[in-house]
């Protein structure tokens, strides 16, 4: 599924690819680019909030917090709440 993940605080970019492992608790998110070679992955996850009613996350590590916005669906997230 096509993501963007962007961590909160001042000067921040976006990472935009096809989320390749679901937030869970105490696993990593590994984001792939769309040359298929490159990955971004975090610390490992504390804790996963979801926005009711949109496809939007809130994500915090070890020592950063995200926002992860869904853009295009191919399998559900449903399992990312667990852990």
């Amino acid at each position: 599924m096509q993501v963007v993940l962007r961590k909160l605080g001042r000067g921040s970019r976006a990472v935009v690819g096809r989320l390749v492992r679901a937030p869970r608790k105490g696993s990593v998110i590994v984001i792939e680019f769309s040359d298929g070679m490159h990955e971004y992955v975090t610390t490992p996850v504390k804790r996963v909030l979801r926005l009711a009613g949109r496809e939007v996350f809130y994500i915090e590590t070890v020592n950063s917090r995200y926002r992860l916005e869904v853009r295009g669906r191919e399998v559900a997230l449903d399992g990312a709440m667990g852990g």
